[in-house]
């Protein structure tokens, strides 16, 4: 009797393993390319975000002097007709206020949820990527059991809920309390306004309570940088983050970005490690975005008084004297400057134009009493 045909089962299981490997690759590189569009379409929305929150702040700059445009009715009109008018575009001024404003608020609150969508995405592709791996190293020490695997990825989408959870709260404490107190500080200022010549007194008491209820905002605002400390920032600390945001932004632009990271970061607090490499992330961007550069250094430095953050690249520049005497304002310059300011440190920006352009953070260190 014949024996029976051995089945050449290397083969087969070779193909079946290529068939898992490939499988996963194309899943992989399924949700990379979902995820890159994701992306764009993120920073789309920011740069729009952008956009409004600057025509916000023109609306806001010009908007008071609508009423004194024409005071002695020089265009001909009797002067009832010319309050009439001016009382007209006043109010027409004020809705478009009102109205950018409130588009302003939404398209923040879509960003908040286009990240944490966009969190999602990224944590689907490292899974991906590392079960790729995992498949074609056979590495047996990446587990320690059957289960690990499905476990740990369900553990980090509960980090990802929790996560989002902890922004919904925030967003509701900065909504009833920082922003709250802001919209009532305008109408503060806005009252001092009217009666700082009639009533000089009563102004300045205004002002005194004005003044403290910003320096308690102030505070708050404070804890929630720190309770907002971007989770790669501990899953890396503040270097590797820093230079995740570098390979991030290289690979999105070509630019030959180098640095060096030569200062010690355990001397600073969480808030200020927040707002370094909030900064160096919108720093980066805005090279992306609006320098045309083709060379980024990035260096940390410190001393015994101050830890320093510098971007600087060869890109064509501006004119910081002339886009200040247009009283224009750069939303990313702005939110480096206000960030900079929450923690008392120094920002500066050098620039002309063909000349490049330099951001620099420098935050005081507390002094050591000798022993």
């Amino acid at each position: 009797m014949d024996s029976p045909r051995s089945e050449p089962t290397g083969s087969r299981f070779d193909e079946l393993h290529a068939e898992a490997a490939e499988a996963v690759a194309y899943a992989a590189n399924s949700v990379r390319a979902a995820r890159d569009r994701y992306r764009q379409a993120y920073l789309d929305n920011l740069g729009r975000w952008q956009a409004l929150s600057d025509d916000l702040g023109s609306l806001e700059h010009t908007g008071a002097g609508i009423i004194a445009d024409d005071p002695d009715g020089r265009d001909g009109r009797a002067p009832m007709d010319d309050l009439a008018a001016s009382a007209a575009e006043a109010g027409a001024a004020d809705l478009r206020l009102r109205m950018v404003r409130g588009e302003v608020d939404r398209t923040r609150g879509d960003l908040a949820t286009h990240e944490s969508e966009l969190s999602r995405l990224e944590l689907a592709l490292r899974n991906l990527e590392s079960t790729w791996l995992f498949i074609e190293r056979g590495d047996a020490t990446l587990v320690t059991e059957t289960a690990l695997p499905s476990v740990t990825t369900e553990l980090q989408m509960r980090i990802v809920e929790a996560q989002e959870a902890e922004r919904s709260r925030l967003a509701q404490e900065v909504h009833d309390g920082p922003a709250q107190a802001l919209s009532n500080a305008i109408f503060q200022v806005e009252f001092i306004d009217r009666i700082f010549e009639s009533d000089p007194r009563m102004a300045r008491s205004e002002l005194g309570f004005l003044r403290e209820l910003l320096r308690r905002e102030l505070g708050d605002v404070r804890s929630f940088i720190v309770q907002l400390r971007p989770p790669v920032l501990v899953e890396l600390g503040l270097n590797g983050s820093i230079v995740d945001a570098v390979e991030t932004q290289a690979a999105l632009s070509g630019m030959h970005i180098v640095t060096e990271l030569e200062a010690p970061t355990d001397g600073l607090s969480e808030a200020a490690q927040t707002v370094v490499l909030r900064i160096a992330q919108e720093a980066l961007q805005n090279v992306r975005k609006h320098a045309a550069a083709s060379n980024v250094l990035l260096t940390t430095r410190s001393d015994t008084s101050e830890w320093a953050l510098e971007v600087r690249d060869d890109g064509r520049g501006f004119d910081t004297g002339a886009v200040a005497a247009r009283g224009r304002r750069n939303f990313g310059l702005q939110f480096m400057r206000e960030r900079a300011e929450l923690i008392g440190a120094r920002f500066e920006v050098e620039s002309r134009p063909e000349a490049g352009t330099v951001v620099r953070l420098a935050i005081p260190l507390a002094r050591k009493e000798n022993a």
